[in-house]
């Protein structure tokens, strides 16, 4: 039993439970690895037992990818008890594997091993589900948040806080007053403060202490605001608050299932997504999904047994990773290439 040490640090209960569980029910050898190293050890040296994998989708598709390099994952059927989030859990989830600690290790002790599908690419990556390729070229890429606070722009210097509505905010108020007359340690040394971080000499006052020193006059601040708002992201207008972040051009993408062109770099794309279809199978469901602006409104679909895209630098989503950039990648469906154990079919 390989026990993720993101498992144990993320909810030691559920880690115990599974222990327990399995432990009553087995003999169990339990190895606690530190880093990926002490992972293939513990798989090298496993002999004639089951592995079993305690963490997230990472930790399961980590085991995978080094079984699959060693040559041996077609040997070792696989079980798995989810430990983590539902975000980190859901491809385990989606290959049917019980979310709930206690239901997953009974799983692993009475459960059956069902032959999968495997997806890889020519850089001995694995992919257990599926993956997506974002027309946008945005994989990775993390939302925009609220546009809070902001020390960019032209007031960042000054000490000015840029707000949602791009006003000139100084430490919660737009009186014009210093924000950090009466805390020189928020703004750090500068060519206001004295020695030691202290306020320098002419400093002292400002809204804390009940006296308004405007330092600029009403036109000066008046040109800043509107400097802060030419330096700020379009904003939405529709009073959400969000900014709103210009949206790549879709990419242009050549997609080929066993030889067959889907679509080519002259049509855009806003996504390509390649699964493994019916376990066992041996093939993989591709599906592209043409730009609305080309004319092209049905998605394009194929089922082959690889799968190569290639095109200006991507990035895709693979199960639980991103990965990229890249030109080119193809997919080669292994069919039955590993087992998963999963409860009884009823």
């Amino acid at each position: 039993m390989v026990i993720d040490p993101t498992a144990r640090q993320t909810d030691g209960e559920s880690v115990r439970i599974a222990k327990d569980v399995l432990c009553a029910g087995a003999q169990t050898k339990i190895c606690l690895p530190d880093g990926p190293e002490e992972v293939e050890r513990a798989l090298a040296r496993r002999g004639g037992r089951r592995p079993v994998v305690v963490g997230d989708d990472r930790a399961l598709l980590r085991v995978v990818e080094l079984l699959h390099r060693q040559r041996e994952l077609a040997d070792a059927a696989l079980s798995v008890v989810p430990v983590g989030g539902a975000a980190t859990v859901a491809l385990a989830h989606a290959l049917g594997v019980p979310t709930d600690a206690v239901a997953a290790a009974r799983t692993v002790l009475d459960g059956a091993a069902r032959p999968r599908d495997l997806l890889v690419d020519e850089s001995g990556g694995v992919v257990l589900g599926g993956l997506r390729i974002p027309g946008d070229g945005t994989a990775g890429t993390a939302p925009p948040g609220p546009a809070g606070p902001s020390r960019t722009g032209p007031g960042a210097a000054d000490g000015g806080v840029t707000g949602a509505a791009g006003g000139a905010v100084a430490g919660g108020c737009d009186c014009g007053c210093d924000p950090y007359a009466e805390d020189p340690g928020a703004a750090g040394p500068g060519p206001w403060a004295g020695p030691g971080g202290e306020a320098g000499p002419g400093r002292a006052g400002g809204c804390a202490a009940g006296g308004h020193h405007s330092w600029w006059t009403p036109a000066a601040r008046t040109a800043r605001t509107a400097l802060t708002l030419l330096s700020l992201p379009v904003m939405g207008l529709g009073g959400s608050g969000r900014g709103r972040r210009a949206q790549p051009p879709p990419q242009r993408l050549r997609v080929e299932a066993d030889g067959v062109l889907l679509t080519d770099l002259d049509r855009r794309v806003e996504g390509v997504s390649v699964s493994t279809a019916a376990p066992g199978g041996g093939l993989a469901e591709v599906v592209v999904h043409p730009h609305a602006g080309d004319g092209a409104e049905e998605p394009v679909r194929a089922r082959a047994r690889a799968v190569t895209v290639s095109g200006q630098d991507f990035r895709y989503h693979s199960d639980a990773l991103v990965r990229g950039p890249v030109r080119s990648r193809t997919w080669t469906v292994l069919a039955g290439a590993w087992s998963l154990t999963l409860p009884h079919r009823r």
